[in-house]
């Protein structure tokens, strides 16, 4: 029995693999409509979701199996004061794979070490989001055809975000890949992520505050939002919180081919008319997202 905690969790080959079953899954989804038949995903998620929480359930329905669970923290027993432990060994009695998301860094390992059944990291605090990774690798590879040789900027909130560190830790291991750090002082790359795996891999980066002067020499924009639930106060999110806003004025000299990404929600940092865009890929990454779950879910299962 094996969970998913982290990215790095996921060997290249692993990485890779799942790419070309999600592919296969997107070619032939009547090949995959029976294969958890029988089967239950349970989605633990304290914190709220939309797509995350939804991609696994449509995930697993249209893998034949079915779901359960709840969608906060106050529908479970947390809210009497239950363990993440004691609550995940219940919920492995009930089903054969868990997701499981949750404010608190570590919280999804924990499940996994009591379980019983294989538990995925649908997000834990600000620390990992494994398969919203998987669903930015699928969209970049679907859009780039690989991963090497690529500028990848990422903006925004690059201190907390969860989706920002795992993807990071996941092109980091391959080839000629630059990082472009774009955030305000305040929200920079935190120096774990920057020592750890940015300069441990010897991949060459900048830091910058300046978006548009970055734009023209991206393959890839992965843009984010400022996130309010990880301030201390109001204050400082209010005066952070529109420090980068992507219009159709900032993509002038933008490469043709630049995909723009984004792990949603977003709020204000890119424009609706950029939806129009052919280089827009953040709905793209929803869609990807439910075939990389489905590839992961059938692997953790062994029906693949």
């Amino acid at each position: 029995m094996r969970s998913i905690n982290d990215i790095r969790d996921l060997t290249v080959d692993e990485i890779n693999e799942l790419i070309r079953l999600a592919c296969d899954i997107i070619d032939h989804p009547e090949k995959y409509s029976e294969k958890c038949r029988g089967k239950k995903l349970a989605t633990l998620f304290f914190e709220p979701s939309t797509r995350t929480r939804l991609s696994f359930e449509a995930a697993m329905y249209e893998l034949g199996g079915n779901v359960l669970g709840f969608s906060e923290a106050q529908s479970s027993s947390a809210a009497k004061g239950e363990s993440v432990a004691d609550t995940a060994r219940t919920v492995g009695c009930y089903a054969d794979i868990i997701a499981m998301r949750h404010p608190k860094e570590g919280a999804p390992f924990v499940a996994s070490q009591h379980a019983g059944v294989p538990v995925i990291n649908a997000g834990d605090g600000g620390h990992n989001h494994p398969t919203q990774t998987l669903a930015d690798l699928l969209t970049i590879y679907r859009e780039k055809g690989g991963f090497e040789n690529l500028t990848v900027g990422l903006c925004g909130d690059l201190k907390f975000g969860r989706t920002v560190h795992s993807l990071i830790n996941a092109l980091a291991r391959y080839s000629n890949v630059r990082f472009v750090l774009i955030s305000p002082e305040e929200l920079k790359v935190p120096s774990y992520v920057k020592k750890d795996v940015i300069q441990k891999n010897g991949l060459p980066y900048v830091q910058t505050t300046d978006l548009e002067a970055a734009i023209p020499e991206l393959d890839i924009l992965y843009m984010t939002r400022v996130q309010r639930e990880r301030f201390f106060n109001e204050e400082d999110y209010l005066r952070l919180k529109d420090s980068y806003i992507l219009d159709p004025k900032k993509l002038v000299d933008a490469k043709e081919d630049l995909c723009i990404m984004h792990p949603l929600p977003r709020v204000n940092e890119i424009s609706v008319a950029i939806d129009k865009d052919p280089r827009a890929c953040y709905f793209k990454q929803v869609l990807n997202g439910k075939y990389m779950r489905m590839a992961l879910m059938l692997k953790l299962l062994e029906l693949a």
